[in-house]
């Protein structure tokens, strides 16, 4: 079923791009907004915007001839800024669901994700995803885990958060019981700045998810990246990119 969603919302997506002219004009500048707080997809790091997210983007535009400019914003304001135009294009690890692709376009999927939750190490009340009933639980502002928490998590205690590191330090402090994002987000942090600090609860609390590429509706630049997506999942760099961000081989690459 959820398949047939995503297919649905890709064919919606290229029926708005379609009658669009092929190109940007000459010498135009792309305003690429980005969360710069979700590792490994995108952070600062002594002033440098890094990331996979960062650097598929990048080759993307060098093989497209685009030139752009990165946006750091919040990942709350990302859609909006799609809708009004003020940006041309946003990579920020976005899901891609139904009701984002009523007001906006996506790509073809280009990461597989889904949702997970972590706790403090030493917490023994909370064992599995079950036990979170109830509890009082950290988010992301105006991300997809916050319609999927309250109707997942029955009695949950949200606290939004403008960015997941805020919120996985709140648990670090005790003001959360635990943390619910997107599953690669919260798996590095507990690997590297969380490790010994926090568990990762399993199974994850939710999969099946994908991350899209994100324009304006009727934004002329979807058909060339879907192309160029699959065109570096052929060459191998989408695979080398994502050995060099994640340790593995990926177990999806776009088509």
């Amino acid at each position: 079923m959820r398949r047939r969603i995503l297919l649905g919302i890709f064919t919606a997506a290229l029926a708005l791009t379609g009658s669009a002219k092929a190109s940007f004009a000459e010498g135009k500048v792309l305003t690429v907004g980005t969360d710069v707080s979700f590792m490994p997809f995108e952070f600062s790091n002594n002033g440098k915007t890094q990331g996979f997210d960062i650097d598929l983007w990048t080759k993307i535009a060098s093989d497209l001839g685009l030139k752009f400019k990165w946006q750091p914003m919040d990942f709350s304001g990302i859609i909006p800024a799609l809708q009004t135009k003020n940006i041309d294009v946003a990579i920020s690890g976005i899901t891609i669901t139904p009701a984002r692709a009523q007001v906006i376009a996506f790509s073809e999927p280009y990461y597989a994700s889904g949702l997970t939750a972590v706790v403090a190490k030493n917490d023994t009340a909370i064992t599995s995803p079950a036990d979170l009933a109830g509890k009082k639980i950290g988010v992301k502002t105006g991300t997809a885990t916050v319609d999927w928490v309250k109707a997942n998590v029955k009695n949950a205690q949200m606290v939004s958060f403008p960015n997941i590191d805020d919120a996985l330090l709140a648990l670090q402090a005790g003001r959360v019981d635990a943390v619910i994002h997107d599953t690669p987000n919260v798996v590095y942090y507990a690997n590297t700045a969380g490790k010994g600090l926090v568990r990762v609860l399993t199974p994850p609390m939710e999969s099946g998810e994908y991350y899209g590429i994100a324009f304006p509706q009727g934004s002329p630049l979807v058909p060339q990246i879907n192309a160029e997506l699959s065109k570096l999942s052929a060459d191998g760099f989408y695979k080398a990119t994502y050995i060099k961000w994640f340790g593995t081989p990926p177990t999806f690459e776009p088509k």
